[in-house]
């Protein structure tokens, strides 16, 4: 068994959630919640005030990784993913079981995680290299290609804090994989990084993993989990329900979630975000308004989605977002109304939002919808794989013609035209 670096023996992780913080509180707190009680039985009779929970993020985990492996671990919303990496990055202390690292572990958790915000991208570099244990010499010699994967070397000696998320990623992951760590742990961060980056991030993994070292990859692009890993585990509910070959695991998944998307929208628990404003419904329109189960290639599409308001208050600052994704989860086009200057500042309590897709440029086949509703930059709801997508065919080009289903995903409006040599 010596070439297992990584273990984990019933691995768990309890959070407290609900109830009332006693540390820290100010005298103007105290007595602004004196106040509120009273408003809150009237408002809420019989309602339990200030009740805590215990939630169990992890619960039982047993897991081993060996040496060179590349290790892809998927799961819904809520799973227990990020808090397994958390746990194996000691970030986070698990609440039982333990955990037995053999080699440096270096994560890439989250944007901007283990950098100073004060100190350049120079003096981050230094730091981290020290904080893995490497000796100056180590760091020296592997400057000059962190700088140069990187692509930030104009702003290397810039203080962090005036990054935008996508340097801090493509400086975080360069340090990250280039200091030759024995376990390398990357999230669904790589998803701040343009397409580019993000495949010359894949590429490096592949050589890492290539060159003895290990890497733990959370993604939930089913394609990109398949092309790096060849082995996968699959959480759910905090525990760890399946593992194999990635082929077979992602199928699991994938089943999974066509069996959570037939599930309304009020009973997904699979959901994130803090909850002050939730979907409660998606459905589908055709160009007259009619109520579809299955859109046209080239024909207008409408996504109604209803929403309601905890509080019963009227909603101010709602942005919303549909991606669409292929089954494998690569995302296919994002339907944002902060770009498509739609700006959402008094809705109703309750109500629907409509997103209006004039020509529908998807081939036929079957598509994923998530969902994501954000409230003055607040994520108040999101669930992946929220509904599904079924085009059918249609005529796109108002020629009479099918284009192959070899053809790809999209359709794109286009005209031919000849001329004579001259």
């Amino acid at each position: 068994m010596s070439d297992v670096v990584l273990r984990t023996i019933g691995l768990g992780k309890m959070f407290r959630i609900g109830g009332e913080r006693q540390a820290y509180r100010t005298l103007r707190e105290t007595l602004v919640q004196a106040a509120r009680r009273p408003l809150e039985r009237i408002r809420h009779p019989g309602a339990a005030t200030h009740v805590s929970e215990d939630l169990w993020a992890l619960k039982d985990v047993d897991l081993e990784v060996r040496r060179g492996e590349s290790l892809g671990i998927i799961g819904r919303n809520g799973a227990g993913k990020s808090t397994l990496l958390k746990v194996l990055s000691h970030i986070t202390q698990p609440t039982e079981g333990r955990v037995e690292i053999r080699g440096r572990v270096a994560s890439l958790l989250d944007v901007g995680a283990g950098f100073h915000p004060e100190l350049t991208g120079r003096e981050n570099i230094q730091l981290n290299g020290a904080i893995l244990g490497m000796r100056r010499t180590e760091i020296r010699s592997k400057f000059e290609e962190i700088v140069e994967f990187s692509e930030i070397g104009r702003f290397l000696d810039t203080p962090v804090k005036r990054y935008s998320s996508g340097m801090y990623v493509r400086l975080a992951f360069a340090v990250a994989a280039h200091l030759q760590p024995e376990i390398l742990i990357v999230d669904e961060v790589l998803a701040v990084g343009d397409a580019a980056f993000q495949k010359k991030c894949l590429g490096k993994m592949e050589d890492v993993a290539g060159h003895g070292r290990t890497v733990l990859f959370v993604s939930h692009n089913m394609a990109t989990v398949t092309t790096l890993c060849s082995r996968a585990v699959l959480l759910d509910n905090g525990s760890l329900v399946e593992s194999g070959p990635t082929r077979e695991i992602v199928d699991a998944y994938l089943q999974r979630g066509r069996e959570a998307s037939s599930t309304p929208l009020t009973q997904r628990i699979d959901r994130s975000g803090e909850g002050s404003v939730r979907f409660t419904a998606l459905g589908l329109e055709d160009g007259a308004g009619n109520a579809i189960t299955m859109a046209t290639s080239g024909r207008p599409v409408t996504m109604r989605l209803d929403y309601t308001s905890a509080d019963g208050q009227p909603v101010h600052g709602v942005i919303v977002e549909v991606v669409v994704r292929g089954l494998w989860g690569q995302p296919l086009f994002t339907c944002l109304s902060r770009v498509a200057k739609s700006r959402f500042s008094n809705l109703a309590p309750n109500g629907s939002i409509w997103c209006h897709i004039p020509v529908l440029p998807l081939l036929p086949g079957v598509y994923r919808l998530d969902l994501s509703l954000k409230v003055d930059e607040v994520v108040t709801d999101r669930i992946n794989h929220a509904s599904e997508l079924t085009v059918s065919e249609g005529d796109f080009f108002g020629s009479g013609k099918l284009p192959p289903r070899e053809a790809g995903e999209f359709l794109v409006l286009h005209e031919w035209e000849a001329t004579e040599a001259r």
